[in-house]
């Protein structure tokens, strides 16, 4: 090793070793109580808050300025927004010769986030303004929350739901603001989520990760992994900030699922099993849910195949149907509206007989198509139908969601030239609908009898009001 280098390392060491020196003393000699306040008025400005901490904070060096505060509270005018059992801040060292102190990364050990929308569509972290409007920057190289918990709740809707163990790890965010009283128009990062389970009432989200990036108010989540219903999800989300109305397109996926889990949310029984397929590719426009919602458009498709249902032989129920008249066809539809899109349609009506049968009975499905549009937020079916062994269900009408609603729902037992053989008919809102008598229109006499008058009416020619023609085949 050459002299000069030698001396290169040698200064290099002694250097490293003052610098440690230096900070053993100041960790075991510096009140650091006494630049407490300016640390907290630090913090609250990188974050548009007030932060509070409790305790004395300590510090560190290397790589850079480093201190860690413990029992964190975050409020927005006075009402907690978040806390953390830790906080750790590096400082940025240049701007301390100017007697400034600029946060370049922020880290929250096992924090609660609670965030809440009011009936006027205002979160409870955004900032009043005066009329003139309050000019402000928030910039962060890294921000980092660890083994966290949050809750949202909608005030004017409702709905909410609860994040359980969260990792978020997001770079390079900033928030410029000018007069303007919409920061996600301003905002910018890129980001990494984990989250091992986001419970929304009764339905749980498992295993949730996302990449997301977003620069001045157009954000993009893509993918969005996860796992529901024992099923494998995936989610697409943009979302356009930008302009007066922002537009949101979303494509998703839950390949999989298992029939089962859904089921019960309805009931602790038994119901049925096999896997199914879901699929939807949805744009909206809206500041609000209602307008998003009256704007939704696009497509929504839901596949099985060799399902099981448990406590009811169908072809069995058919074939006596007109006899007995105790089955409701309105209860098979609940087999067209599983997964995510029956979540919302089936909240109020109990799907009772196809819950309760004969002890060991069942059916097979073999197919089960349900495939809507949606336009201006009513889902209109396109081809909607199951077949069992020896018979085919269809479904019409449409499901509004702007004014939650069934919009003359029809659902029907059906021949193999697609007519309708008895029909019954679901109308109303979603949380108490009118469910009509099932209507009898053709006779449903023994296999003999039908298949005779199925070669008479061939012969003779004999027409009838086509209720399905798509594209799932009769048994046969």
């Amino acid at each position: 090793m050459s002299k000069s280098l030698k001396s290169i390392l040698l200064a290099i060491a002694g250097i490293i070793g003052l610098l440690t020196l230096i900070s053993v003393a100041l960790i075991y000699f510096v009140d650091t109580s006494v630049y407490k306040p300016r640390l907290e008025r630090a913090a609250s400005e990188a974050l548009g808050m007030e932060v509070h901490t409790g305790g004395r904070p300590g510090i560190a060096f290397f790589p850079g300025l480093h201190v860690r505060f413990d029992d964190v509270h975050i409020r927005n005018q006075g009402i907690e927004i978040a806390s953390a059992k830790e906080a750790s801040l590096e400082i940025a060292l240049l701007p301390l010769l100017r007697k400034e102190i600029r946060i370049r990364r922020l880290g929250l050990q096992r924090p609660r986030i609670s965030i809440k929308r009011d009936r006027d569509g205002v979160f409870n972290f955004e900032k009043k303004r005066e009329a003139k409007g309050i000019s402000s920057t928030m910039a962060l190289d890294h921000l980092s929350l660890t083994d966290g918990v949050f809750f949202y709740k909608d005030e004017h809707s409702g709905d909410g739901f609860e994040m359980d163990e969260f990792n978020l790890d997001m770079r390079s965010l900033r928030i410029e603001e000018g007069n303007s009283a919409e920061p996600l128009k301003h905002l910018s990062f890129t980001a990494d989520f984990a989250c091992r389970e986001i419970r929304k009432k009764d339905i749980v989200f498992s295993d949730v990760k996302f990449t997301g990036r977003g620069k001045d108010g157009v954000f993009a989540l893509n993918p969005v992994t996860m796992r529901l219903f024992h099923g494998q999800g995936s989610v697409s989300i943009e979302a356009d900030f930008s302009g007066p109305v922002p537009h949101y397109v979303v494509r998703s996926s839950l390949t999989k699922f298992q029939i089962e889990e859904y089921f019960k949310i309805l009931s602790s029984k038994r119901v049925a099993e096999g896997s199914m397929d879901f699929s939807a590719s949805l744009s909206m426009r809206g500041n609000t849910f209602k307008e998003i919602t009256q704007t939704a458009g696009g497509e929504v498709s839901l596949r099985g195949e060799n399902l099981t249902l448990y406590g009811n032989d169908l072809d069995r129920e058919f074939a006596r149907f007109e006899s007995s008249q105790n089955f409701n066809l309105v209860d098979v539809g609940a087999f067209f509206f599983a997964g995510p899109i029956g979540l919302a349609v089936t909240k109020g009506y109990n799907f009772a007989s196809v819950f309760r049968g004969s002890e060991g009975s069942s059916s097979s499905i073999g197919k089960l198509l349900s495939d809507w549009r949606v336009e201006s937020g009513i889902a209109q079916a396109k081809d909607v139908a199951m077949a069992t062994n020896a018979n085919r269900v269809a479904l019409k009408g449409r499901v509004n969601f702007v004014n939650e609603r069934y919009d003359d729902v029809t659902i029907a037992l059906i021949d193999a030239r697609g007519c309708a053989r008895v029909q019954q008919k679901i109308s109303g809102p979603f949380g108490k609908p009118v469910v009509e008598k099932p209507n009898v229109l053709m006779s449903l006499a023994g296999p003999a009898l039908n298949l005779l008058k199925q070669a008479r009416d061939l012969f003779a020619g004999e027409k009838c009001e086509v209720f399905y023609s798509g594209s799932l085949p009769a048994p046969k």
